[in-house]
């Protein structure tokens, strides 16, 4: 019976400093530092038009030529420039275009995202958040930014979780694996003029193009329990 204690007391123990890291991990490890260029995060992303790319034939900029976007926080202010517009390095073999702004019309409808693709490189920008996977030229290869969901509030500092993952093509499909080695928590791919996104949660939303942004989705919304500690 003394040994079986012991080895309780000691699993209880490792579960709970594993549980302590984990949330040590997700929500109060330092941040990568923001290297987006000021005037991404300041321009208007809401007066494009998605349904004019750009050509990706060389000649400028590659995609590990231009910094790192992460999440500012836990969402940006207002919808932001484009990442990659300067970059017109041919998508590498492998690869669907996939770019433009999407709208969910089944599943997760009204759900809206932009995409942008150079070389190897992918950017999701919705809701508040900035995932930048592939070469750049001050971070990682995988996305090193946040949920989303603002879980609790320390004083006057909102807390979400952090998320980390790599997007790679698989026989046209981006598959998106936790840390970039795990398992696959997110795919994309295009179905004859949609966009097919399948996340984690077991839902599959259908989503058409669009040409401009609409108004709604300018500003984010704050999301997540938001629990006031202090």
């Amino acid at each position: 019976m003394h040994v079986l204690k012991k080895v309780v007391i000691g699993t209880a123990v490792t579960i709970f400093a594993l549980l302590v890291g984990v949330i040590w991990l997700a929500f109060f490890s330092a941040r990568p530092i923001n290297a987006i260029d000021p005037a991404t995060l300041a321009g208007d992303g809401s007066t494009l038009n998605y349904c004019k790319l750009p050509k990706l034939e060389g000649g400028g900029k590659m995609a590990a030529d231009i910094a790192k976007g992460n999440t500012p926080g836990c969402r940006y202010e207002h919808f932001p420039l484009p990442i990659l517009r300067e970059c017109t390095e041919p998508l590498v073999a492998g690869a669907t275009d996939i770019r433009g702004l999407w709208r969910g019309v089944t599943g997760k409808v009204g759900h809206v995202e932009r995409i942008e693709q150079c070389g190897s490189r992918v950017v999701v920008t919705s809701s508040g958040i900035i995932h930048d996977s592939g070469p750049n030229s001050t971070g990682g290869y995988n996305s090193n930014d946040t949920e989303g969901q603002v879980v609790f509030i320390l004083g006057n500092k909102e807390y979400c979780p952090r998320t980390s993952a790599g997007m790679l093509w698989n026989n046209g499909v981006l598959d998106f694996h936790v840390f970039g080695w795990g398992p696959i928590v997110v795919r994309r791919y295009l179905d004859g003029e949609q966009l097919v996104w399948e996340y984690a949660d077991g839902s599959t939303t259908r989503m058409e193009r669009l040409c401009e942004l609409p108004a709604t989705h300018k500003y984010p919304a704050v999301r997540g329990p938001q629990i006031k500690l202090f």
